[in-house]
């Protein structure tokens, strides 16, 4: 530990005074105070108040670095601590577990934090697929905005419109970061995802629901305030269901249909609350809104049962994102693409019609 931050406590202790993480320090008509849960000395000069804080430098370097390191802004400070688990434990017994490595996991992301000697802080962001992958084997990164980038595209190099869906590519690194671009490296990759769980934990987060939220829309999406047509909430209860579950979004679902009406559809299970329908909920309700608008229409196909079962798991297949974890050998499979091409020959006619049957407008 450096004398400079044994100076620095003692200059605070002469001002105002020391409350961090159960260390206390203070100045008194007797002289200075220096106090954690397993001392308390009282009455000393300079030098002695130098001198036990020299005696304690997991206290005096964890006071130096959430004082002058640490970022002030509340949701950050509070992300940080929350990572290396702060709450937990008296300060010594916490210098252990960062001096051996302390990791979390945010979505898709694998946090961790290590304590240096003097007390500073190391930070490493990766994808939680390469927990045990070694740096040298994966694709370094130093800047923060490095991480929008990554984020960008799939494994198969398309384009995520949801940043929270968990689409996130794997074999990259950040292994030395600062608290502040450790941080800022998790908002590129989860925009807004720190302050809202910050706020969620303060009691702060402003949910707008279904209602509030299709509300507001105009132009273009201004029809999907035509959607409640006396059915109920039913159909947010298909939006939820197809665009907010876990194997959708790794957000947790905190808006309902309104203030009084909660939906069927569960929210989730994910680290951070959404707090509104998104972009893609609203672009995805208004191409609904304009389908379900449309009348109903009796069609009747002739369909063996085993057809009618292959027709249910494509969708299905479809749906769940499991058509590319078919393979062409596995005929046995309803949603194989051999299986479905012949289906598709033996049911289609030349313009497409199922059965021969054309679609009434």
């Amino acid at each position: 530990m450096s004398e400079t931050a044994v100076r620095r406590l003692a200059e605070a202790a002469s001002e105002g005074g020391v409350d961090c993480d159960g260390l206390r320090a203070e100045t008194t008509d007797a002289g200075y105070r220096f106090r954690t849960p397993d001392i308390d000395r009282a009455g000393l000069t300079e030098a002695e108040f130098e001198a036990v804080a020299s005696e304690n430098p997991a206290y005096v370097t964890n006071w130096d670095f959430w004082t002058r390191v640490a970022p002030d802004a509340p949701a950050d400070r509070a992300y940080l601590r929350w990572l290396e688990g702060a709450e937990e434990g008296a300060v010594p017994e916490r210098y252990d577990r960062l001096a051996e490595g302390v990791t979390r996991e945010w979505g898709q992301l694998r946090l961790a934090v290590e304590r240096a000697e003097d007390g500073q802080r190391r930070y490493e962001v990766r994808h939680v697929d390469d927990a045990d992958a070694a740096v040298a084997d994966l694709e370094r990164h130093d800047d923060p905005l490095d991480a929008r980038r990554i984020a960008k595209h799939d494994e198969r190099d398309r384009y995520r419109p949801l940043k929270t869906a968990p689409t996130l590519r794997s074999g990259w690194v950040f292994p030395e970061l600062s608290p502040r671009e450790l941080v800022s490296t998790v908002d590129f990759f989860y925009p807004a995802t720190v302050v809202n769980w910050h706020r969620e934990r303060e009691g702060e987060l402003d949910v707008d629901h279904w209602t509030e939220t299709m509300g507001r829309q105009s132009g273009i999406y201004g029809v999907i305030q035509t959607w409640d047509r006396g059915e109920g909430y039913e159909h947010v209860n298909w939006v939820a269901d197809a665009c907010c579950d876990d194997s959708q979004c790794l957000k947790r679902r905190e808006w309902e249909y309104d203030d009084e009406t909660d939906l069927d559809v569960d929210g989730g299970d994910g680290a951070f609350p959404c707090r509104e329908p998104c972009s893609l909920v609203v672009s995805a309700a208004r191409q609904w809104t304009k389908l379900e608008g449309e009348q109903s229409r009796t069609y009747e196909f002739e369909l063996t049962p085993s057809e009618k079962e292959q027709i249910e798991a494509i969708i299905d297949a479809v749906a769940e994102g499991r058509s590319d974890e078919i393979r062409e050998a596995d005929v046995y499979d309803d949603a194989n693409r051999y299986r479905t091409r012949y289906l598709r020959a033996k049911l289609f006619d030349d313009d497409g019609n199922l059965c021969g049957v054309e679609t009434e407008d």
